[in-house]
């Protein structure tokens, strides 16, 4: 007799964000980092707006601190926080040198437009919601960052030592980003267990959003839109 698997709800977020995230996927510039053909000024532009992006995006995991319910959840919150802080960033100041782009130049970044607005989607549903909501809001980045590492290392991997985007590309295929996808994914999956589909509903129009708004991201990065004044 066959074991019915049961539907988590992230594989439910998973199969309706696919047209946004193929979107994201097909982006010029997610293609371009992939062949090592991004135009450098794009990828310094991006450099400098996903640090100004992170330093409002790590602030989310000092609201899960918050909004946790039990120490375990309170204390995977805070190590994230703390990586991100003194880790993904390094990687980012240290990356960024390579391109010739100081510390000062990173930290000075004022965010556009599209990364203001995506940072305070994300603020204000977490100040406003529940653990779940931030949750939702954090996952998208996370999760489709990691789909895109392994996308770009499957299709242009044989590429990758002359590819000068290599160490962006490693980064986010890397064990240690995916765990901690994962932990976000299954911390989802336990938050949303039992909750009516009127909240449900709620929680995936933010994963919707935020899908939308990594989109705009790519978009905005690769025009290097900025303040029309």
């Amino acid at each position: 007799m066959e074991t019915v698997k049961t539907k988590k709800f992230t594989d439910r977020l998973f199969e309706n964000v696919q047209p946004i995230w193929e979107k994201n996927h097909n982006h010029p510039f997610v293609q371009e980092i992939g062949k090592g053909i991004l135009e450098e000024e794009k990828f310094i532009y991006y450099m400098k707006q996903d640090y100004a992006y992170l330093i409002d995006y790590s602030k989310l995991f000092a609201v899960g601190v918050l909004k946790a319910q039990d120490l375990e959840t309170m204390g995977k919150f805070a190590q994230i926080l703390h990586e991100t802080l003194h880790f993904e960033m390094e990687l980012h100041r240290q990356f960024a040198s390579e391109f010739g782009i100081s510390r000062e130049e990173l930290e000075a970044t004022k965010p556009t437009p599209v990364n203001l607005a995506y940072t305070r989607y994300m603020l204000n549903v977490a100040q406003n919601g529940s653990l779940a909501e931030v949750v939702a809001c954090l996952l998208p980045c996370a999760w489709d960052y990691w789909e895109i590492g392994k996308l770009l290392r499957k299709q242009y991997g044989d590429q990758i030592e002359t590819n000068r985007y290599a160490k962006w590309i490693e980064t986010y295929d890397s064990e240690t980003f995916g765990d901690g996808a994962k932990w976000l994914i299954q911390l989802m999956d336990k938050l949303a267990e039992g909750k009516p589909e009127r909240e449900l509903a709620v929680l995936e129009e933010h994963f919707q959003m935020t899908s939308k708004y990594e989109y705009l991201f790519w978009d905005m990065n690769y025009r290097k839109q900025d303040w029309p004044i």
